[in-house]
């Protein structure tokens, strides 16, 4: 079974979001908090696969639990999935620095819920569609110098892929190569970027302009 904790001050947003969860035959919920200090508490003592992750909550926000629960030095990060209904740009940009497995907005709907469960406990990401284009639109100038920090000219064929919020499958398709190539590539890039997740290499991705 996936755990899943949801963190967020509407009860009406957790009861819906515990819905979800609860009708997948593998995910339960194993936990609910209505502030940050609760969030970080019992993410820690309940060792959940997945936070669902709310920003604006009493006491201490999302952004700065997230820092807490997987953010740059944190010694065993949780996979934390930022849902929102603020896709500002700074928090984007905050959430994915300090180690987010996915950014969604409250009104992407179930499937996409789901799906960004599903891809966080796999080691994957995914962000709102809206919001992924939306970044590479902002970002398209003006660009700071392109470095490739070593990569071969295939693992950035791939990076750029992920960057475009493909999955391991279309990246493979696209690429004409099997999906355990594209794994073994991707796992190079982390090496060779110190990237956590897929998340980490977007962002590399988009703040050299590397997609356009």
């Amino acid at each position: 079974m996936i755990r899943v904790l949801i963190a967020d001050d509407q009860a009406m947003v957790r009861t819906g979001f515990g819905m979800i969860i609860g009708a997948q035959s593998d995910m339960e919920v194993v936990g609910e908090a209505a502030d940050g200090v609760v969030a970080v508490e019992l993410a820690r003592r309940l060792r959940p696969d997945v936070v669902l992750l709310d920003i604006r909550m009493p006491r201490l926000d999302g952004l700065e639990a997230l820092r807490m629960l997987a953010g740059p030095g944190v010694a065993d990060p949780l996979r934390v999935v930022v849902v929102t209904t603020f896709d500002l740009d700074e928090y984007v940009h905050t959430a994915l620095s300090n180690g987010a497995c996915g950014f969604l907005l409250k009104d992407s709907g179930p499937a996409l819920l789901v799906e960004a469960v599903r891809a966080a406990v796999s080691g994957d990401a995914l962000i709102s569609p809206s919001i992924t284009v939306r970044l590479l639109e902002h970002l398209s100038s003006p660009a700071p110098a392109r470095e490739d920090s070593g990569l071969s000219p295939r693992e950035l064929d791939v990076v750029k892929l992920v960057a475009r919020g493909l999955t391991n499958a279309e990246i493979a398709a696209q690429l004409f190569i099997a999906v355990g190539t594209v794994k073994t590539h991707l796992a190079s890039v982390q090496m060779k970027l110190r990237a956590r997740n897929r998340v980490e290499i977007a962002a590399w991705a988009w703040e050299r302009r590397l997609v356009g």
